[in-house]
């Protein structure tokens, strides 16, 4: 019985011995990662909206008298000069008014010229005491009477003159026609538009801005980019903002200034202005896969040094469909691991298989 005892009281020993041994622990590869540089720039935001070239200043002209156009001397797009007779009325009744005017004051002249001289005989009867005070005063009353109505007739004469004038319609100034709104036949009231012209000289871009892009639209660095050559980037100025909204779409009219823009801007061209708005503090923006939070805030994995990755809270400014804004918690020359955050542990060593400069 003993004997049997004493083999399993040696045996016992060794198997427990043999349990207490441990496996030893067999090394991680390193994990190919993807990073990123970083690098720091100031935070800006760009909008941009359809805009259509205009002149600065555009003027409907029109007779200054009525009449029937007789003739039309421009087309659309032509450039006119100063002085440059646009169209014509019929001067047909304008002549004929003309001479009435003139054969009134003719008869006034001579209605005058007969009252000075019944004035000058009375005065003669007067002084050898053959006519009286009273007609003496009465004629001379007549006498300025005629002299009145010979400067309204040489008045009216004047007018007249300057209405036959007005049957020429002359261009300003210098520029282009942008639109012909009457034909030879039409009869035009007084100040009717007849053409509009655009005057020679400083272009600029005319835009519609919603009522969520009027805040801060005065401070933002505003550019201009022609859809004929987008290549070509003109500096725009904001020089006009309306006061209200347009009641059918509700935005606001912008009036951009152009003061480099040169023969390709040229007028009717559709374009395209940014506006560009930033902070002083500097930002970061990393894609929106590095971005990593398990409940405790937005964070993201930094290699470090010696290879492993650190776990770092960043504070996120704006988030993108494909990037975030971080404005803290990054430095630039900081590697941010972008793809597999979700896989990665503290002090796991990783390899860096490419490395991208955002």
């Amino acid at each position: 019985m003993s004997l049997r005892i004493i083999p399993l009281a040696l045996v016992l020993p060794l198997l427990l011995a043999a349990c207490q041994e441990q496996p030893k622990e067999v090394a991680r590869p390193d994990r190919p990662v993807l990073v990123q540089t970083v690098a720091l720039e100031a935070r800006a935001q760009e909008r941009t909206f359809v805009a259509t070239i205009r002149p600065r200043i555009e003027s409907d002209l029109g007779f200054r008298v009525a009449g029937k156009v007789a003739r039309r001397l421009v087309n659309v797009g032509d450039t006119v000069a100063a002085g440059q007779v646009l169209a014509a009325l019929d001067p047909t009744d304008l002549r004929l008014q003309v001479e009435q005017a003139e054969a009134e004051a003719a008869a006034a002249g001579a209605a005058l010229a007969q009252a000075q001289a019944e004035l000058t005989r009375l005065s003669t009867l007067r002084g050898q005491g053959w006519s009286t005070a009273a007609s003496y005063d009465r004629q001379a009353a007549a006498t300025e009477e005629a002299r009145s109505r010979l400067a309204r007739a040489e008045r009216a004469v004047s007018l007249v003159r300057n209405a036959l004038s007005y049957a020429g319609l002359s261009a300003d100034v210098a520029g282009v026609v942008t639109a012909v709104l009457v034909e030879p036949g039409q009869v035009v009231s007084p100040g009717q538009a007849v053409v509009r012209v655009a005057q020679s000289g400083e272009k600029e871009a005319v835009v519609a801005i919603p009522e969520a892009g009027v805040a801060g639209l005065r401070d933002a660095a505003a550019s201009l980019t022609l859809w004929s050559s987008p290549d070509r980037r003109y500096e725009a100025r904001l020089r006009e903002l309306s006061a209200s909204a347009d009641p059918a779409t509700r935005t606001y009219l912008a009036r951009f200034a152009l003061p480099d823009a040169d023969d390709a801007v040229r007028l009717g061209m559709s374009a395209t202005v940014t506006l560009r708005t930033g902070s002083e503090a500097p930002v970061a923006r990393v894609p929106l896969s590095a971005l990593f939070n398990q409940g405790a805030g937005p964070a993201v994995w930094v290699v470090g040094p010696d290879g492993r990755p650190v776990l770092r809270p960043v504070e996120v400014e704006a988030y993108g469909s494909a990037e975030v804004v971080v404005r803290a918690g990054l430095q630039a020359g900081d590697r941010v691991v972008t793809l597999g955050v979700q896989k990665l542990d503290p002090g796991q060593r990783v390899r860096v298989v490419q490395a991208l400069q955002f």
